[in-house]
Parts: C-alpha cells; sequence; structure tokens
C-alpha cells in the first residue's frame, strides 16, 4: 500500500508550530509495511486542500491527515476532504452527546460552532466517524469506490497519536500482508568516507539501506520488508553485521540516540568510572554525558578549567608546562586528563585544549587545532590527538567534533580498542614526546 501524510494548518506553514505529527505518522507507516510517497503541509485553504486531495489520490492508496477538525470556520478538512471523495456528512446525535459530555467533565459548555465537529458520514457503510477519547473532534474514515482510503484525524499530536493507535493502525492492519523494520547503525566519521568503504551495500533493494549525516558522525538505517516483524528484523540485523565487518570499530552501536549513550553503558559494562577536563569545549563532552541516563553511576567529576590558572589550581598542570608549550598543546591536554583521573578517582579521563575560534590563531596552529587526550589511571599510559577542524566551520561544530572525539576515546579505552590517528604514550611519557 502507499500512502501520503498531509498536515493541516496554517500555523504549521508559518513555523509557530513544529511539525512532530509527520514524523510520528511516517515512523508509524513504515512499520505496517505502507510506504509513504509524499508528505504535506497545506494551510487552512479550501481550495488548495481539495487541490492536494484530488492530485495525492491519483497517485496513492491511502491518504493520512492530522489538523482541520476543529470548531472554527477555518477548520475544513473533514468537509473538504468528504467531498473529495464523494462521502455525504450528516449530523451525527452520539458524536454531538459526546462533545457535550467532554465538555461537562471539565465544566465547560459547548459553544454552537463545536456542532459542525459532529458532522461525520452516515453509519452503516465503509466510511465511519472514528471515536475521539481524549478530546472533542471525533476523526473520520473515509473510502470510495476504487478502494482509495483516507483517515482524518485532529492536530493535536497527543490526540492524533491515541487515535492512531486506537482507531486507525487496527483498520491498516488488516489490509496489510507485509511489514516493514528499520534499524539505525551509528557510525563516527564522515558520510564520504563511509560511502565509499561500504559502496556495495548501499545499492541492495531489500534490504535498503540509507546514511544520513550528523556533526561528527553519521546514521546508516537499514530498513526490510517481509511478512513478519520478527523476520524483517532479523534481515536487518543480518545486514547490519555487513555494515560493521566494514567499519569496524568506527560502527559503534545501534539504535542509540548518540555516542554518550554508549560510553555509559559500556563504562558499566565494564564496572569503570570517567572524569573529564576541557578548556575550549567549556564543558560540552560532560553535558554530552549527563544527557544519557545512568550517568552518575560512572561519571562524578567534570572540570571546566578555561583559565591557565584554573589548570593550575584545579587540575595541577605545572607552569613550565604552561610556558614552554602554550596552553594550546598535547602536554596540556595530557596534564589536564591526568591531573582529571587523579582528583576524581576515576580509571579514565579525558582532556581537551585547542583553538575553538573565532580568533586566537597561533603560529602553526590555526584556529581549529584542538588536543584531545585519554589518560587510563590503571596502566598510566596516554592517548593524544591532535585534531584539525577548522576546515569543518564555526566554532560550534568545532566544539562538538571535539567533544565527540574525547567521549569516542573513552569507549576505545574502556573497550581496549586501537584509537587511529591518536598518538600512543607509554606511562612517564616525556612531555616533548606529547607536543604533536
Amino acid at each position: 500500500m502507499t500512502a501520503e501524510i498531509i498536515c493541516v494548518g496554517t500555523e504549521l506553514l508559518l513555523g509557530d508550530i513544529v511539525n512532530t505529527n509527520a514524523r510520528f505518522l511516517s515512523r508509524e507507516l513504515a512499520e505496517l509495511g505502507i510506504s509513504v510517497l509524499h508528505q504535506h503541509v497545506v494551510g487552512d485553504n479550501a481550495g488548495r486542500l481539495r487541490a492536494l486531495v484530488t492530485a495525492a489520490r491519483a497517485r496513492s492508496e491511502l491518504l493520512v491527515f492530522s489538523g482541520g477538525l476543529g470548531p472554527t470556520a477555518d477548520d475544513l478538512t473533514r468537509e473538504t476532504v468528504a467531498e473529495a471523495f464523494g462521502v455525504p456528512l450528516a449530523f451525527d446525535e452520539v458524536q454531538w452527546q459526546h462533545i457535550v459530555d467532554f465538555f461537562a467533565r471539565t465544566g465547560r459548555a459547548p459553544t454552537p460552532n463545536n456542532r459542525k465537529q459532529a458532522f461525520v458520514p452516515a453509519p452503516g457503510g465503509p466510511s465511519c466517524a472514528l471515536p475521539n477519547a481524549h478530546g472533542t473532534a471525533p476523526g473520520v474514515w473515509l473510502e470510495d469506490a476504487a478502494g482509495h482510503c483516507a483517515a482524518l484525524m485532529p492536530g493535536v499530536p497527543r490526540e492524533m497519536e491515541a487515535m492512531w493507535r486506537e482507531q486507525v493502525r487496527p483498520r491498516l492492519e488488516q489490509r496489510q500482508s507485509c511489514t516493514i523494520r528499520s534499524r539505525t547503525l551509528r557510525v563516527l566519521g564522515g558520510e564520504s568516507s563511509i560511502a565509499s568503504k561500504a559502496a556495495p551495500l548501499f545499492e541492495s533493494a531489500n534490504p535498503t539501506a540509507a546514511i544520513y549525516c550528523k556533526v561528527g558522525e553519521s546514521e546508516i538505517r537499514v530498513t526490510a520488508r517481509a511478512e513478519t516483524a520478527a523476520a524483517a528484523e532479523a534481515m536487518c540485523d543480518a545486514y547490519l553485521e555487513k555494515f560493521r565487518a566494514v567499519l569496524g570499530d568506527d560502527a559503534y552501536d545501534v539504535d542509540v540516540p548518540g555516542l554518550a549513550w554508549t560510553v555509559v553503558r559500556v563504562l558499566k559494562e565494564k564496572g569503570l568510572h570517567a572524569a573529564t577536563a576541557e578548556s575550549c569545549t567549556g564543558g560540552l563532552a560532560a553535558q554530552l554525558l549527563t544527557e544519557a541516563p545512568g550517568a552518575s553511576d560512572v561519571f562524578g567529576y567534570g572540570f571546566v578549567t578555561y583559565a591557565e590558572a584554573a589548570k593550575r589550581q584545579l587540575l595541577s598542570v605545572q607552569d613550565d608546562i604552561l610556558k614552554r608549550y602554550t596552553v594550546y598543546s598535547g602536554p596540556v591536554a595530557v596534564a589536564m586528563a591526568r591531573g582529571a583521573a587523579q582528583l576524581s578517582g576515576a580509571e579514565l579521563a579525558v582532556g581537551i585544549t585547542g583553538i575553538a575560534g573565532p580568533g586566537g590563531a597561533l603560529p602553526g596552529k590555526p584556529v581549529g587545532t584542538v588536543y584531545v587526550a585519554g589518560f587510563d589511571a590503571r596502566s598510566g599510559e596516554a592517548w593524544l590527538y591532535r585534531l584539525a577542524l577548522g576546515g569543518y566551520g564555526e566554532r560550534p561544530i568545532i566544539r562538538t567534533r571535539a567533544a565527540l572525539y574525547a567521549l569516542d576515546l573513552l569507549r576505545r579505552m574502556a573497550l581496549g580498542l586501537p584509537a587511529p590517528d591518536a598518538r600512543h604514550l607509554a606511562p612517564e611519557a616525556p612531555f616533548a614526546e606529547m607536543d604533536i
């Protein structure tokens, strides 16, 4: 089955309201194996809505609407779509009583314009009202002689999602002979690099794979179509393993909101704790960590040492190191990580210092030069990156990418994985060796 999503409301076009309904409906339809061909947003205008419905019916078997079922004059979805489908509407006493009762429960009374919400298809045919247990506006299910159907639901997300689950989805499940499942692999690195390594895997018809670029990382979404949900999920899992085999340790997790969730999980599994010491990122790495549930079990200390004095006083970075190498250097990043580990008692720590811009460049160290160090208190070993992030954009992007490098270094140290392009430093390595 093919479908189109049509969200009605001038407030959506003006950007006054974020259109979360389209995202919800797209995911739900995909789970049912229904292919969404188009998404639309149309204002409260009967002519434009009528033209859109006519064009969408010619392309797709199912139209899913949200919005425009209210009592005001500009709420036109019910009347306009029913007319396009050739389905007459009539006043329904049952639906009107539901509206009256809903108002009564909140100590109010309906106004005359609420009566328009009770105009629905006459009972007994394939078209019918969809009861709304969470608001005043009933939804509408429409079918025409050619087998096209439409689901009209309220625009309020809470009401729409409930009506979808209680009324619309069960109807569609009876019509479907297959289902679609998707899983998302999170991968560190840019889109072009990943695509070049795994190019043949993006050519499959079922499962399909698509890549989406994020700051500092990418998502690979694998989608499979099968007769059952279990079969589709098994197809996704098997295909994800093919990507893992090609991408290696850069493919860090599946179906997680971000890298911090993986780091917290890995630290828990290994019984480890982490600390952060940050300069140019201003606590961003610590913020990302604490967004993940359970972070308090593995993360107790985050130091923001923006000034030289803070690095000396809080992290015991020695004066001679600061003077000889400057605050923007590998030795300072390592000393920051080491100091954070010693003060916090954590087994693992990271230190970040650099030039996030827009000013502050030094000879041989342009804007975007960032040092990220990791320190393992168990062995005394350290790892050090010198990153050139200036080509990736402005200050927020430089800071975000640096924080992600630090989180990934924590992950790699916890799992005992190599850190590509990072210098491995033996315990008590001379600071001159760190000046990269």
